[in-house]
């Protein structure tokens, strides 16, 4: 219980400046602090073998990243993302020989991740005009020549024709939540006709707190946002049971058709509403 007059003082001071300068750092103007310190923790939590797979992948300095030294690495949080989504795919698909496809790889740090730790056969970029020419740069100067001969640019307006029949395994992280609903209907249906497998990686629902970005980017960028994707429903993404109930949706939504079940999911080691899951269709072949 607080006397009248203390109630002014105490109204939402954990929050505010009169905390920020007790016990918090202020988060509005500390971001890259607080980055720092959940990478800093996170990368205690790397497996020996995602060491392994991070010291495998080379020239993750290139464009100058935001990193964290860690048991003698420098690890910053895309390549820390990257060696665990490997992680989770070597534990359950061939990916040596395998011929891949990744749906908007963005400047193709899982591309040089997977390249870097398993002999891969073929690997195919589906991508946005624009981010195409970043990622050719990018993978040219982090790849050895044989490897980045591996490597083949598709345009997104051209994915029908550009998509290859029997690939092994088809990737989206991330950008499926970014695209028209029909868009992402039409890849699925693409993966259903010509992949033996499926990894999807990405968050499970919106978020709309304001306090959390204070909407920067502005009021018609939130609204596309929200109508974005297969997932399009609000939820408190820092409720462990609401985002568990919306990863039921996440699982269901990208399943690319009626032979394909769920072989594995979870939740992601870093932020705290993205999920994982990896499907196969009736007719793949045996993963090792």
């Amino acid at each position: 219980m607080t006397v009248d007059h203390d109630t002014e003082i105490l109204a939402g001071f954990r929050s505010g400046d009169a905390n920020f300068k007790l016990t918090l750092w202020d988060p509005r103007a500390n971001g890259v602090r607080y980055l720092k310190a959940l990478l800093y923790r996170v990368s205690g939590r790397l497996s020996p073998l995602d060491r392994e797979r991070l010291r495998r992948t080379r020239n993750r300095d290139v464009g100058n990243p935001i990193t964290v030294r860690h048991e003698g690495d420098e690890i910053d949080m895309d390549y820390l993302r990257a060696v665990q989504e490997v992680g989770f795919l070597a534990d359950r698909v061939r990916l040596d020989g395998a011929r891949i496809v990744e749906i908007g790889a963005g400047y193709g740090r899982t591309c040089h991740a997977l390249i870097a730790n398993h002999d891969v056969a073929e690997y195919h970029i589906v991508e946005q005009e624009g981010s195409l020419r970043l990622a050719r740069a990018y993978l040219r100067a982090v790849l050895e020549p044989a490897q980045f001969a591996k490597v083949s640019f598709h345009a997104a307006a051209d994915a029908v024709h550009a998509f290859p029949a029997d690939v092994d395994l088809a990737i989206n992280i991330d950008s499926f939540a970014c695209m028209e609903p029909e868009v992402v209907r039409g890849y699925l249906k693409l993966i259903d006709e010509r992949s033996h497998a499926f990894y999807v990686n990405g968050p499970v629902g919106k978020y709309l707190d304001k306090a959390l970005d204070d909407h920067s980017q502005g009021a018609e960028q939130v609204a596309t946002a929200l109508r974005s994707g297969l997932l399009t429903e609000v939820i408190d993404i820092f409720d462990s049971e609401a985002v568990h109930k919306q990863s039921r949706r996440f699982v269901s939504v990208y399943t690319p058709g009626d032979r394909w079940e769920c072989a594995a999911e979870a939740s992601t080691p870093v932020w705290s509403h993205y999920w994982q899951a990896l499907y196969r269709s009736s007719s793949a072949r045996q993963a090792a």
